[in-house]
């Protein structure tokens, strides 16, 4: 379910893609919220919501679990007032209460005190807002009410970038007043923290904020690697592990996706470096460390994701989280069959040695990848009766054909097909490489991993791979870069 939040959609400034970090220097942030007690007494739901110009229809009280909103009532407004109200206490979070057309949720925080009216009037939700009988959603409204007061300032200030030169006086000017008004709101809700660190308010808004990091910038306006090394390692400081709360708020999976999506290089090895120091931090949370497991290995699950090697990052999720011991959600066969997945990948990464393989070619003779002498190989998995393979054999056969030097030799194997299709695509293709078969698979097994066809992988001189997942068109992109690493 989507719907359009007043103020800040998720009250979070994740939520922000020009939220701006403040400026004192890393490392050395203390974290502010604390987590509560977890026996306190929860009180029973019961919100009154009063809007002036209220819409007529249906109100719906909704919750969020990550990134997930599921339904907790709906009813008619009696009186002019929305009464959500329940005989048992909610799971404390941030909640919205949703117009019936669904263009306008209001914003509430349910902790302890789940008994309380909010007041306002439709068209300005935020401003009119009045809270009666919960300190966390009244702090929440007096925060967003600052946040909307400083907003005309930062758009001035952000629309006066456009433009400028990355180290210009009137860039550097300009730098420095944003850092006064990032300075000032800060301020504003660190003052806010102090007055009650164990509230979700707290807990909530502290999360959201950037990592205390001075933006560093390169010549082209982009942020210097240093910068985004930083960022990397401290933007989970000011987080909360030890308070589940945080996962009935869309602050975490907010940042998760800025994390991933736009903050982590998309290279193997930094992706698997840094969600082992994220889940280090939450292995004794059982909601954090499922949740993050989960999100990360289906976000590189590698038929959903354009990432070249992303078999490397799914195959060490899998095998270091989805054990037996540690993945306590799946029964054993689950588990049993998720881990065969990952050994069959893993022989086959990139910067890995190619396996050999051992197989009988289309003249009877037996073909070893070992035994190729040229520079670089291709291993080329196809099916005969697969479309992308129709389209892209013809173009590995010219590329072949128009080699001058010969520098690579195509090692083809054909898969899940049967004897008589494999020999007829060859002769029909042209194929003038080595062509085997193995009806068996043995040959195969656990060795060079397909998704889908065709999977075309390079070794170099090395026999490493160096390339997978490609397309036709990229393979002299990968075999170039290689022979510029070597000087060649």
């Amino acid at each position: 379910m989507s719907f359009i939040s007043c103020g800040n959609g998720n009250a979070a400034d994740t939520s922000n893609s020009n939220a701006v970090s403040t400026y004192t220097s890393g490392g050395n942030y203390k974290r502010i919220s604390q987590t509560p007690d977890p026996n306190r007494k929860l009180e029973n739901l019961d919100v009154k919501l009063k809007i002036e110009g209220m819409p007529n229809g249906t109100f719906y009280l909704m919750g969020i679990f990550a990134e997930q909103y599921f339904l907790v009532d709906s009813l008619r407004p009696v009186n002019g007032v929305v009464h959500f109200k329940r005989d048992e206490p909610v799971t404390p979070g941030l909640y919205y209460a949703l117009y019936p057309d669904r263009s306008t949720a209001i914003q509430m925080i349910i902790d302890a005190d789940q008994s309380f009216t909010l007041s306002t009037v439709d068209g300005d939700i935020v401003n009119s807002m009045k809270v009666n009988g919960s300190k966390e959603t009244e702090m929440l409204y007096e925060s967003m009410k600052f946040e909307l007061g400083m907003q005309p300032e930062f758009n001035r200030v952000g629309a006066a970038f456009q433009n400028l030169q990355v180290g210009s006086a009137e860039h550097n000017a300009l730098i420095e007043e944003q850092k006064q008004l990032m300075d000032k709101k800060v301020a504003h809700l660190e003052s806010m923290f102090r007055k009650d660190p164990k509230s979700l308010f707290t807990a909530f808004k502290e999360a959201g904020q950037n990592p205390n990091i001075k933006y560093d910038f390169e010549t082209n306006g982009s942020l210097s690697t240093a910068y985004l090394a930083e960022l990397k390692k401290e933007y989970w400081t000011n987080t909360n592990f030890d308070d589940p709360r945080l996962m009935r708020t869309p602050v975490i999976s907010n940042k998760l996706e800025k994390y991933y999506g736009s903050i982590m290089p998309q290279q193997p090895d930094s992706i698997k470096k840094y969600t082992d120091i994220l889940i280090n931090q939450c292995l004794n949370n059982d909601e954090y460390y499922k949740y993050f497991v989960n999100w990360i290995t289906l976000k590189y699950e590698p038929t959903k994701t354009s990432l070249m090697d992303a078999e490397a990052v799914f195959v060490h999720m899998i095998q270091n989280y989805f054990t037996k011991e540690r993945a306590f959600w799946q029964d054993t066969v689950q588990t049993y069959g998720i881990q065969m997945r990952a050994y069959e990948m893993a022989s086959s990464l990139v910067g890995q040695v190619g396996p050999n393989v051992t197989a009988d070619g289309i003249d009877g003779k037996t073909y070893s990848i070992n035994d190729i002498k040229t520079p670089y190989i291709i291993v080329y998995m196809w099916n005969p009766e697969c479309e992308h393979c129709a389209e892209q054999t013809p173009k590995l056969v010219d590329l072949y054909n128009n080699q001058s030097p010969k520098e690579f030799e195509v090692y083809g194997i054909a898969v899940n097909t049967e004897d008589d299709k494999w020999r007829d695509a060859v002769k029909k293709y042209g194929m003038p490489w080595i062509s085997v078969f193995d009806p068996t698979n043995k040959a195969i097994y656990a060795k060079y991993y397909v998704d889908n066809t065709p999977e075309l992988y390079i070794l170099n001189p090395e026999r490493k791979i160096i390339g997978k997942n490609l397309k036709v068109n990229q393979v002299y992109t990968i075999i170039d870069r290689d022979k510029e690493k070597r000087g060649n």
